[in-house]
């Protein structure tokens, strides 16, 4: 109940400030290539129930991987920015403040990489509340830069980067506290400000 207080909280004084940034970056999307401002998508969530997570839109609507790389050549150029810097993750506070996210937690998948999850695993790790951040965001912040290296991106990313992801979905979950919520926001804010 303390998280939830927290999370709603947090999530609906933060997009009161940022609403002239989201504004901003709403406008330089339209601008830069006409297309719509979010970019919605299925992904797997509380219990495996369905939800749409929400994000600035960053590349062109046009069919591919669900993974990108940094050599896509998909991510606009206000896109390139927006995923640099996080600002493209900004709408999910929506999502917190609606019940589908929290600030902290394992990160959304979508269906069909949560189906190589193990089992026992996927039950665990869906136990809880998807999460904006996470150790496993924080490790994996240049993770676009890494599936750039990779002859095969999805591939790789199935095989080897969610391996290691579920490890520590599962770490996370198991050993998961309100203070240690705090610490792993403190984290991802020094990270984010030091890029």
């Amino acid at each position: 109940m303390i998280k939830r207080i927290f999370d709603v909280t947090v999530a609906a004084v933060a997009l009161l400030l940022s609403a002239p940034v989201l504004a901003l970056i709403a406008v330089a999307i339209r601008l830069d290539d006409g297309g719509p401002v979010l970019f919605r998508q299925q992904r797997a969530g509380r219990g495996g129930t369905s939800f749409h997570i929400h994000k600035f839109r960053s590349m062109r609507t046009v069919a591919g991987a669900a993974v990108t790389s940094d050599t896509d050549d998909r991510i606009t150029r206000v896109g390139r920015l927006l995923r640099a810097t996080k600002l493209d993750e900004l709408p999910q506070l929506y999502d917190v403040l609606v019940g589908h996210m929290s600030l902290v937690g394992p990160r959304p998948e979508v269906h069909r990489y949560v189906a190589h999850w193990p089992p026992p695993a996927r039950l665990r790790i869906l136990s809880v509340r998807p999460g904006i951040t996470d150790p496993a965001s924080i490790a994996y912040r240049h993770e676009s830069a890494e599936l750039a290296q990779a002859a095969q991106p999805e591939e790789y990313y199935v095989s080897v980067v969610l391996p290691r992801k579920v490890e520590m979905y599962l770490r996370y979950v198991d050993t998961r506290s309100f203070l240690g919520d705090l610490r792993i926001l403190a984290r991802t804010v020094r990270v984010v400000l030091s890029r």
